[in-house]
């Protein structure tokens, strides 16, 4: 499959790889995860690589989830974003209030769509509040145990950020995602109408940008002390690299074969395709270890103990979104040169091309935001208390 593909990361072999594939089309068709892929998932230690060992979780240091979703992706984006998004989930699950946890993980880990935006509001209620939303990319929703929303909760003459989470029996799914691309992660919205919500399933968000949450704490490891923007900046950006790493896999496979139309020079000898092909190769190395820099620098912060201040967060958070567009441009600039049949729909390069710039629309990864957010943070500019860092 992949050149640089490990024989197997956390249960993510080289086969559970093109096994994604080979379903990538079927995926596309679906609108969501083919039934056989979830199935598979539910296997893997990926699964449970953040569930804290109470549960059965490997509770891993949190790095480790970045390179099998990257690898995942050489097989599908659409699958790498929900897997990845998945495992990741049952991270952010863990920073709730242990009584979440005891419900939530009572049979291991779970399937938990995450639509973060605060679309969402609640009014307090005897033990908790009543909350009426719709939120927007949900992802993975049509496969869900449970989910996690955004919402404005009133307190004492107060609006507070809040994440809540329910059962998927409490929200109902609208169909609506019709894209181009990452079709597969079957993003739909979700809605929910006048549902109690009691406290225990509540959490700042405050608290969960700043590694602070009520489950920091309990389980006596580092990764539950990570701050939630850099985790999902970072996990997020992992399905566009992976994909762009095999965009370059396959244009170099292609060259072996290609023959130029009119000139009849196969392109294997053409020093432009060539030059492409490097250029690719080495700003892939650098956004690897980019990524892998800013991984461990908070890692180290959280090891140790110390918090990690808004500056870190928000050039964690430039990095992915640096990530994410230096891999679409590298994905443009080889496709320029790949001919008209790349854009087939039976080929993998142009499903990649449309995938990423679907993923590269997410919030997290708005570049001119990250930028702004970093430079402001490194000057001691102000910056809004509520943004998203």
């Amino acid at each position: 499959m992949s050149a640089v593909a490990s024989r197997s990361l956390h249960g993510i072999t080289d086969e559970f790889v093109a096994r994604l594939a080979q379903r990538a089309g079927e995926a596309e068709r679906l609108r969501r995860l083919p039934a056989a892929t979830v199935s598979e998932f539910r296997q893997t230690d990926l699964f449970r690589l953040l569930l804290p060992a109470r549960f059965g979780g490997l509770q891993a240091a949190f790095p480790e989830l970045l390179e099998p979703i990257r690898l995942m992706a050489h097989g599908c984006a659409s699958s790498a974003w929900t897997l990845g998004f998945y495992a990741l989930h049952n991270w952010l699950l863990s920073l709730f209030d242990p009584q979440l946890q005891e419900e939530v993980f009572a049979s291991g880990p779970v399937l938990a769509p995450a639509p973060l935006a605060p679309t969402g509001r609640g009014t307090p209620a005897d033990g908790g509040v009543r909350l009426t939303g719709r939120w927007s990319w949900a992802t993975g929703a049509m496969d869900a145990d449970w989910v996690i929303v955004g919402a404005l909760i009133e307190r004492d003459d107060a609006i507070t950020p809040s994440l809540v989470v329910l059962p998927a029996g409490h929200v109902e799914v609208d169909d609506v995602w019709h894209t181009a691309g990452m079709r597969g992660t079957g993003s739909h919205d979700l809605i929910a109408t006048d549902v109690f919500v009691p406290a225990h399933r509540i959490a700042g968000v405050a608290d969960i940008y700043g590694g602070t949450a009520p489950g920091a704490q309990v389980h006596g490891v580092a990764s539950y002390r990570w701050p939630l923007v850099p985790a999902l900046a970072l996990v997020a950006s992992m399905p566009v690299l992976g994909a762009a790493e095999r965009v370059a896999e396959l244009f170099a496979e292609r060259l072996g074969d290609r023959v130029l139309a009119y000139s009849g020079v196969a392109q294997k000898d053409q020093p432009a395709a060539q030059i492409r092909l490097a250029d690719a190769t080495v700003r892939l190395r650098a956004l690897r270890s980019l990524v892998a820099e800013t991984a461990a620098e908070i890692d180290e912060l959280v090891v140790s103990g110390e918090r990690v201040r808004r500056s870190v967060r928000a050039n964690a958070r430039l990095a992915a979104a640096y990530t994410v567009h230096e891999s679409r441009a590298i994905i443009a600039d080889l496709l320029e040169a790949a001919g008209a049949s790349a854009h087939n729909l039976s080929s993998p390069l142009q499903r990649a091309k449309r995938d990423v710039d679907i993923a590269a629309g997410h919030v997290v990864f708005d570049y001119d935001v990250s930028r702004e957010l970093a430079g402001a943070l490194a000057i001691g500019a102000k910056v809004s208390p509520i943004a998203m860092v």
